[in-house]
């Protein structure tokens, strides 16, 4: 069965990159693969980074090239943190700022997102109070925002920028596709000590090709040296990535499915009992679900040839993330999760009655006993 299921669950495309990408891996030769950059001898650090910074119109010596956006992430940890130092992260966050955190041995703490109306959003004033009581060293902004999907508005970033110019702050666009593009050379005048990282996986489809970058500020460039390569970077997922660059009708037209398939998916999930689809800016959904359903459900679900994200986080443990998929497979799911919710309508009524009371029930016992 394992060769059968579909993978909704990594935040991975599966659609895949623009023709011009398997073009590229067609027409590479000895030069691609057997040789070192010469980009040097040119002045420019490499064909991609002379690329972004003229989409960007930003310096090239202010662009790093990375192993995907979680290398840079790594190293950004590295090179700025000791055990002495404080990182502050969303409280609703990919795991893996953590454990960067863990692996240098600095200290954490957490700002919240708040749901309001239909999905997530930043507390910026709950923010700003927690920044100022914590003065971290640095500051992890993600939008949009793993698992959430929310992102931070133009306004509420310079707003919340302002506010943090004694620490470093790394925007993590991972999710983004060119929501900073056109004020990235103003963010970085306004405020030196940012880094914004982006990476080719989630947008461009290139998750297997692992190439990302960062753009960062003056007060920040040691960074630049930090992750230096002296022999170049990979030549081949440069020409990839320049080759996803050059595609742009094609993933706009892909971001339009996706976005038409949220929405089908947010009428499907308010008509299911207990359900609670959060609205998303990012190529997947989280989908709040009764967690009695967990074991049922992923069981049905991978009967049926689908793999999702169920969470089993602190603070999101009982929730689905939803990768999106092409709308063949995207429809597919939903059928799928609506005939699960069919089958299984007289459990979840009888759950729905009794679960009130049998947590009442419980709660009077627990008082008694400890009584």
């Amino acid at each position: 069965m394992a060769h059968s299921l579909i993978y909704l669950d990594r935040n991975e495309s599966n659609y895949g990159p623009a023709p011009k990408c398997y073009d590229v891996l067609r027409t590479a030769g000895l030069e691609s693969m057997s040789w070192y950059s010469r980009e040097f001898g040119t002045g420019s650090k490499s064909i991609l980074t002379a690329r972004l910074a003229a989409d960007l119109q930003i310096d090239e010596s202010s662009i790093i090239l990375g192993y995907g956006a979680e290398d840079l992430l790594k190293q950004s940890v590295q090179c700025f943190l000791t055990k002495d130092d404080t990182i502050l992260i969303p409280s609703y966050s990919w795991w893996y700022y953590k454990q960067l955190a863990a692996e240098v041995g600095c200290k954490q703490a957490e700002y919240p997102l708040v749901i309001r109306e239909n999905g997530y959003e930043y507390d910026i004033d709950s923010f700003l109070e927690i920044y100022s009581e914590v003065k971290p060293s640095m500051v992890f902004i993600s939008s949009p925002n793993n698992p959430t999907g929310n992102a931070i508005s133009p306004i509420e970033l310079h707003e919340i920028l302002h506010h943090l110019s004694e620490s470093i702050v790394v925007l993590d666009e991972a999710y983004s596709s060119k929501s900073t593009n056109s004020m990235m050379k103003e963010l970085l005048t306004k405020h030196p000590n940012l880094i914004i990282m982006r990476t080719f996986s989630k947008y461009y489809a290139l998750a297997g090709i692992r190439i990302g970058y960062a753009v960062v500020g003056e007060k920040v460039k040691e960074f630049t040296k930090f992750t230096n390569r002296y022999l170049g970077y990979n030549r081949l997922s440069e020409q990839i990535a320049i080759a996803a660059l050059d595609s742009p009708e094609y993933y706009e037209e892909i971001a339009e499915k996706m976005t038409q398939d949220k929405e089908m998916m947010y009428e499907e999930f308010s008509r299911l009992n207990g359900f609670t689809a959060y609205h998303s800016v990012a190529n997947f959904i989280l989908v709040k679900i009764p967690r009695s359903m967990y074991t049922s459900l992923d069981t049905y679900l991978k009967n049926r040839g689908f793999v999702v994200k169920f969470m089993n986080e602190e603070l999101l443990n009982s929730h689905l993330r939803i990768t999106l998929g092409t709308q063949k497979q995207n429809s597919n799911l939903m059928n799928a999760i609506n005939d699960y919710c069919r089958e299984n309508a007289h459990e979840q009524e009888i759950h729905r009655i009794f679960q009130p009371a049998y947590h009442e029930f419980r709660k009077e016992n627990t008082h008694e006993a400890a009584l």
